[in-house]
């Protein structure tokens, strides 16, 4: 199972959130290109970067500083954050960027994620946040009453590589993953499924490694390798190698979401 870590891009800065509010966001570096080049060397298979900003407004607007990191890195990288029409996820994927992860989108234009799988082979990824199984949109200050399971089966059908789960409740309190809807999910579709929010030891990772015959496939993490709870050479240890791999894209045998 890969570990992934998270960069959240706000204002320019390596931020995290608490529970998905703005009013509660922590600085943990002002250079997100070193952050990036830090987690490549420590070992990263990939890095997931959040453009909070664009999630908020619909507009990415850290395109500049992820076009820096995308070219100062040699490992993959996935973007979400204000993906919201065809246009922005070309320019995105131009950049460099491996695979494009869509939210908001997936809730309210369904045809258009369709549309984008099929230009964009395995490069497109739904980003699922859900706030008491329900999904949340626009940098998680709408809630809306789609429950999240039947969103990520619709987004299956529509060709997605793989689908990101995020409890918001848990992401940014290092409480835990949330072990039974992530294995609810993952046992209901047939694509990989990535879980995010609340991981923060290796206990967690290795909560979410039984899973992986489920299809839970890997697990982002923030808050946690910030602050030092979870050590990220440790962690990669615990799990190995994962299956995010083995799936198709553009870029050879690798891929994912």
């Amino acid at each position: 199972m890969d570990v992934i870590p998270a960069i959240d891009l706000l204002e320019g800065k390596c931020v995290r959130l608490y529970q998905g509010d703005y009013q509660q966001s922590e600085v943990f570096s002002e250079d997100p290109v070193a952050m990036a080049q830090h987690w490549q060397q420590m070992g990263a298979p990939w890095l997931h970067l959040v453009d909070l900003d664009g999630a908020k407004t619909g507009e990415p607007t850290n395109l500049g500083i992820i076009a820096q990191i995308a070219e100062a890195l040699s490992i993959p990288i996935q973007v979400g954050g204000g993906l919201r029409s065809r246009d922005r996820v070309a320019a995105l994927l131009a950049l460099g960027v491996q695979r494009a992860i869509l939210g908001t989108v997936a809730l309210e234009n369904p045809d258009l994620v369709r549309s984008l799988c099929q230009e964009f082979p395995g490069q497109i990824l739904v980003g699922i946040d859900a706030r008491h199984g329900k999904v949340a949109t626009r940098g998680w200050l709408e809630t809306s009453s789609t429950d999240a399971l039947s969103l990520a089966q619709r987004m299956e059908g529509c060709g997605v590589s793989a689908i990101i789960y995020t409890d918001i409740q848990r992401d940014g309190t290092l409480s835990g993953p949330n072990l039974p809807a992530l294995r609810e999910m993952a046992t209901a579709l047939s694509i990989p499924v990535i879980a995010s929010g609340g991981i923060s030891s290796i206990t967690d990772l290795l909560s979410l490694l039984s899973l992986e015959m489920e299809g839970v496939s890997g697990a982002i993490v923030g808050r946690a390798l910030y602050t030092h709870n979870l050590n990220f050479k440790e962690a990669l240890q615990a799990v190995g190698p994962g299956r995010l791999q083995d799936v198709p894209g553009p870029w050879g045998s690798t891929a994912i979401g």
